[in-house]
């Protein structure tokens, strides 16, 4: 059982999947240092991760001490391991690459060395102070050109433009403008800039998941995840594609990239698809839709969770609670699509005799899920995120080492060794890198949106635009969160939807938690829309399919993302606020039937082929079930119910 997934069939070359991902994803695109660069590498990342828990355990640091440190650590580690353009090698490190590091770690040393003083002086800062803070803003920005990338960069450098343009710009963009020491100083200095609310939840409790998901990882629970679902679903009509859907959902709650998401779990599942007879764009479309949905799925959500949580002053739980419905609505939709598609095309599931079985298959493996649980059952205990991650790498770290011991004693190697917990490690110290410089660069961009007053003045021309039309404020949110979301990690999405697009959809007065919930979603589909559809490319590149036939097959899977932010908008019970058990199941229950109703009017196919007719009733059908409102739903189901009576009809005349 152990090797199932490597058994079934030939899967994707491991180097191929490396050099896709590094090709892909930039955070992928890191060296690889072998000697003594390695081991620089290492002294570095152990000295970060054991400040960061020194940090959270003592509570002995200062916020800003802590910011500033976490970023100096970063840019250090940034430049150290990420090289200036893909095209570089990856196995050298040169010199001008060490200072970098070594100058943007100490600009950002510079702040918690010199705290008491600056702290004395409020706000009097020295040409000394301007320099340095010049310094370390513009190598971050060099940090995120080469490891985040340049979407982010854009808008944050047009940011700070701004802050010099004001006095030069028409309309509801005019203000007086400030000066270069103000803009620097309030950047750099102030916790409203750089410092702020984004890298002050990277350097607690975000860090603390990701060391969490490192160590999880370790565990083996990846390859647990595509058994368990292979037990579940491998056997049924489709079941490769079904598979790929659950583990992604899966994987989606400890995992942070559509890309890695997809390059992972795709390398077994595409294959296996196109083996049993799905077409290559639609086996790719499956696993880049399904993984770009583990992006939304709770507890994690790419740590936009956590910043969310922090930017609206709600406790996480709330936000973990509120994407439940939503998150189950998206992989129930994909689901839905597959299942039609298989059906349609006659597709049989693998063979059952080559399956995993679940019940022995959860006995023996089972426990790898612990952590996950323990995470859960203390953030439900009202515990914070902070002590909820801790219990998790405690968790994790004690199963690791008991699992050890009892290979040990069996006579067996240790699953876990000394350098996995140094690989674990790296990895986390590694991991945080990206997470951390899109926080930064947000805080640029909300920076200079309290210091120009610049947020109210965008969600003000947002609804002029739409007139202040409810409807037309939400669709033209959606096309700039798909525009803003282009190419950008799942933590900078979030930091640049919300801040830039959610203020228009709280000015009309919507609940805050759904409008980010809202620019978030589309955000993250971007992944999956063409131009960019950087999962799906990826997607594409492993079942050798066309990139834009395989995007616009994601898009097609994944309309209910597409539907469900404007369902909790309008009827914000789907985040389980102020509703009732009842509601919520029946909120559920019209929308599953509208999403199947909606998939099987889109595949062409409900209980046998459809009609042009039955198409459109089912269209109809999918769309009033989906609107909240008992008239809608009554209408709707009768619809899809007068569909359903005439193909079983139907179907009984052909057998007769």
């Amino acid at each position: 059982m152990d090797n199932f997934g490597q058994s079934m069939m030939p899967t994707t070359n491991e180097e191929e999947i490396k050099e896709l991902m590094q090709k892909l994803d930039r955070e992928s695109a890191y060296r690889e240092h072998k000697c003594w660069r390695r081991y620089i590498t290492i002294i570095v990342s152990f000295m970060f991760v054991t400040f960061q828990l020194y940090a959270t355990l003592s509570g002995a640091v200062t916020a800003q001490i802590l910011r500033a440190t976490h970023i100096a650590f970063v840019l250090l580690l940034g430049f150290l391991l990420f090289p200036a353009t893909k095209k570089l090698p990856r196995n050298t490190l040169p010199f001008y690459d060490v200072v970098l590091g070594l100058i943007g770690a100490a600009s950002w040393l510079y702040i918690s060395v010199n705290f008491d003083s600056l702290a004395r002086r409020a706000g009097a800062y020295t040409p000394v102070d301007i320099a340095v803070g010049v310094v370390g803003i513009v190598i971050l920005f060099e940090a995120c050109r080469r490891i985040v990338g340049l979407p982010i960069l854009i808008i944050a450098s047009v940011f700070v433009v701004y802050a010099f343009l004001g006095p030069y710009l028409p309309g509801f963009l005019n203000h007086r403008g400030y000066s270069f020491e103000r803009v620097v100083s309030h950047l750099y200095f102030n916790t409203e800039g750089i410092m702020g609310t984004p890298i002050g939840a990277c350097s607690t409790f975000i860090f603390l998941f990701i060391l969490f998901g490192a160590l999880l990882e370790k565990t083996g629970i990846g390859q647990f995840f595509i058994d368990i679902c292979n037990a579940i679903a491998g056997g049924y009509s489709g079941g490769p594609a079904k598979v790929a859907v659950l583990t992604s959902a899966l994987e989606g709650t400890v995992s942070g990239s559509s890309v890695s998401n997809t390059v992972g779990s795709g390398s077994f599942t595409i294959p296996m698809m196109k083996s049993l007879g799905y077409r290559p764009e639609f086996a790719a479309a499956v696993e880049a839709s399904a993984s770009t949905g583990g992006q939304i799925m709770p507890p994690i959500m790419g740590a936009a969770a956590f910043l969310m949580a922090e930017s609206l002053g709600i406790p996480y739980l709330d936000v973990a609670k509120a994407s439940v419905i939503p998150a189950l609505l998206y992989f129930a939709g994909i689901f839905i699509m597959v299942h039609l598609e298989a059906k349609k095309s006659g597709l049989k599931g693998m063979n059952k005799e080559s399956l995993p079985k679940f019940l022995p298959l959860l006995l023996k493996k089972g426990y790898l899920i612990l952590p996950l649980v323990a995470i859960i059952y203390f953030l439900m205990s009202g515990k914070t995120a902070t002590f909820s991650a801790l219990m998790g790498i405690v968790c994790s770290a004690s199963l690791g080492v008991i699992t050890s011991l009892v290979d040990i004693v069996r006579g067996k190697p240790p699953r876990l060794n000394f350098n996995d917990f140094v690989e674990t490690v790296c990895s986390a110290a590694r991991n945080i890198i990206s997470v951390a410089i899109a926080c930064s660069m947000a805080g640029v961009i909300i920076g200079i949106v309290t210091l120009t007053g610049l947020g109210l003045k965008l969600g003000a021309g947002l609804v002029a635009l739409s007139g202040g039309i409810k409807f037309l404020t939400l669709f033209f949110t959606m096309l700039a969160s798909l525009i803003l979301g282009m190419g950008a990690p799942t933590t900078a999405n979030y930091l640049i939807t919300s801040t830039i697009t959610a203020t228009a959809l709280i000015q009309l007065n919507i609940e805050p938690l759904a409008a980010h919930m809202f620019a978030f979603y589309f955000g993250i589909i971007a992944d999956i829309t063409p131009p960019v559809a950087l999962a799906a490319i990826a997607g594409s590149a492993i079942a050798k399919s066309n990139p834009i036939k395989t995007a616009l097959e994601a898009t097609k899977l994944a309309i209910a993302a597409f539907i469900i932010p404007y369902m909790f908008v309008y009827n914000p019970a789907m985040l389980l606020m102020n509703t009732t058990l009842s509601e919520v199941i029946g909120i559920t229950i019209t929308a599953l039937l509208g999403m199947f109703a909606l998939g099987a009017s889109l595949e062409g196919y409900c209980l046998k082929s459809c009609s042009i007719i039955e198409r459109i009733l089912l269209l109809a059908a999918g769309l009033l079930l989906i609107v909240p409102g008992l008239r809608t739903d009554i209408v709707g189901g009768l619809f899809l119910v007068v569909v359903i009576f005439f193909q079983i009809v139907h179907k009984k005349k052909q057998l007769a």
